[in-house]
Formats: C-alpha cells, structure tokens, sequence
C-alpha cells in the first residue's frame, strides 16, 4: 500500500481517500480497547466504553470481522464490552489466540514466578503505591499513586532486571508491562487472526507502546492508526484523540454500508475454522 511515515491526519481529504479505497467487508478490523475504544482513566478499573462505540462496534461485527487485541486479561475486557467481537485477545497477544492454549499455560506459570520474586526484590517501604498486577499470561506494575514516582520507577526498573527468566519489558504511562519472551505481541497476534479468518486485510487502531507492534509489520495490507499524534510512532495515520473513535467507527460504517449498495461481498458467515 503505502509507507505512511511520517504519518497523516486520518481525516485529512487525502487520508480519508485511502482508507475508503482500502476498506471492505474482507478487511479485519481490530482495536486496542484502552486509550483507543475507551478513554484512559486514573483507575484502570473504572473504564467506561460509550454507548455510541458500543453501538459501532456492534454494527461494525454485523459487516466485518471484528477483534480486540488488548493488554488486559479476557475476562477483564469482556466485562467492559456489552458484545464480545468475533475475536477476543488478551495480555498484549499472549492470551486467547487460537491454537496457543498450551505455552499460555507456561506463560501464566513465568508470570507467577515473577510475582513471587518481585515480593522480595521491591521492600516495603518502596512498594507504597506501587501496585503487581497479575494477569494471568503477563504483568504488570503500576506506580501512578507512589510518594514518588520517579524513584519508585528506578527501583521496578532495577527489580525487573533481576527476574529470572528476563522479561520483555514495555514502559507506559505510570506502567511497566512484563511479557514472557516467546509470548506472541500484538503484531503477531494479528497476522494470525488474518490467516486463520482468510481476511487478506487488517485495519488496526491503538494508542500506546504495545500498539507499535503492529504498527512496525508496514506490512502492504494493514492499515495502522494511532489515537495520538505520537511523532515517534510508525503507524501510518493518526487520530487527534480518543474522542474522535467515535466518528472513526461511524465512518468505517459508512463505508462498508455504502460498498454493500454497490454490491461489494458483505460478510454473510463466519469462517468453520475461528
């Protein structure tokens, strides 16, 4: 398609040209759920998906195949969506892709060793406001609501380099998230969905580092957006912010809707094999 660096405006005239030549009902769309289908908030607990996106989405997986790939666990994201999407990934790729239930097993099981020796390796005193999040396949460490934040990250920086086995680490805001090695990305988990569904094209929206996974593939027939004009990212367009989701999906609906009135293949069944 096209390289997209440096990235444009989604809803310039030129972007907004491109992406309705790309889409169709072969494409599969996937979201990041935090930060992209739900504006981030102090308590990642109290996420709040809008009744309009709710709504989009569901149109969206009438039309198309639909995934979320997000760094939380499955049944956290699930809570959060009133309709589950066709495909449901979890812990940043590692959990819920088909045909890898059995090294999510061995993942869960680093994931606790992990969270055992980070309950010597970070002292008390360093733990106020430091929260270990299990999730299952992955984990994360929250330092928002320390004393201070800056020293807290110094100290989960040091105990992260000496966990055994050595994690992949990807910082965020207030955030350290602790990924198995050989655990799939979000990138992977995509490129897989594709081939399993038969969609010889991905449409992806996120907003943060875990996100660049997919946005580094550059691969010919997956379109990338970033919620965020983030000069650093390699996705190949951009949304201002979160709230413009909205008007994301609407368009996307649009879109598919019109190409259905010109005859254009519309999703009628989903493949034997998902």
């Amino acid at each position: 398609m096209m390289s997209g660096r440096p990235s444009s405006y989604l809803f310039g005239k030129a972007a907004r040209g491109v992406m309705e030549n790309f889409l169709d009902h072969a494409t599969l769309f996937a979201f990041d759920l935090d930060g992209t289908l739900t504006p981030i908030v102090p308590d990642p607990g109290a996420i709040a998906v809008s009744g309009e996106v709710q709504n989009e989405i569901a149109l969206l997986g009438r039309q198309a195949l639909v995934a979320v790939i997000t760094g939380r666990s499955r049944p956290n994201a699930l809570r959060h969506l009133q309709a589950a999407p066709h495909f449901l990934i979890g812990n940043h790729g590692a959990e819920g892709l088909p045909g890898w239930e059995a090294p999510t097993k061995t993942f869960v099981q680093t994931v606790k060793n992990w969270q055992d020796q980070l309950a010597g390796m970070l002292p008390d005193e360093d733990r106020k406001g430091v929260v270990v999040e299990n999730k299952g396949a992955t984990l994360s460490i929250h330092y928002r609501h320390a004393p201070d934040p800056k020293k807290a990250h110094e100290g989960i920086l040091q105990a992260i380099n000496r966990l055994v086995p050595l994690p992949r680490r990807i910082g965020g805001i207030f955030i350290e998230n602790l990924l198995p090695k050989d655990a799939p990305d979000k990138g992977f988990a995509l490129t897989q969905l594709m081939r399993q569904s038969g969609c010889p094209k991905a449409f992806f929206a996120g907003d943060d580092e875990t996100d660049e996974d997919v946005f580094r593939l550059d691969h010919a027939n997956i379109f990338t957006v970033r919620v965020g004009n983030e000069k650093a990212s390699l996705a190949q367009y951009y949304l201002k912010n979160q709230k413009e989701i909205g008007r994301l999906l609407r368009e996307i609906n649009r879109i598919l809707e019109q190409k259905s009135i010109w005859g254009h293949k519309r999703l009628t069944s989903i493949p034997d094999d998902i």
